[in-house]
Order: structure tokens, then sequence, then C-alpha cells
């Protein structure tokens, strides 16, 4: 499946890119900031990530000091 077709089906939007946008930050400064792993943030930076780890969602809530609902989004209308 290509990533165009994976986002298709996807339910919930990542709004990681945009907020490390905000905060003039890269992937790498994510990673050291938070102690996670490159892959990890870049899965959901391009949000194409199939699962995220609680400890990992808190771990960006703190960094950019928001709630999960600032960083996820369910998107109903991509069902149809």
């Amino acid at each position: 499946m290509t990533k165009n077709v994976l986002r298709r089906f996807l339910m919930v939007r990542c709004h990681l890119a945009r907020l490390m946008g905000e905060h003039k930050m890269k992937i790498v400064d994510v990673a050291r900031e938070t102690g996670l792993n490159r892959n990890t943030i870049t899965l959901l930076y391009k949000e194409t990530a199939q699962r995220i780890e609680l400890d990992a969602l808190d771990k960006l809530c703190k960094l950019f000091n928001c709630g999960v609902g600032d960083l996820l989004e369910f998107d109903d209308d991509r069902e149809r």
C-alpha cells in the first residue's frame, strides 16, 4: 500500500509536523528532548505510524506543552 492510499484510510490525524514547525524543531531536536527513537518521530511526523505508545504520547505532550487533542485528531470525514 502506498503512503497516500494508507493516509486515505486513517481516521486519526497526527499534528506533530505542525507543532514542530511552530516550535521550529527538527526530528533530531524532538528525539534529543524526549529520548524517543528518531524512527518513531519520523513515522508520526509523516503520519504513517500504525500505533503510538502512551509513553511516547506523554513525552510529546510534555515537550510541546499540549494535550492529546492538540497532537492527535479523529477525522471522521476520511471514512467516506
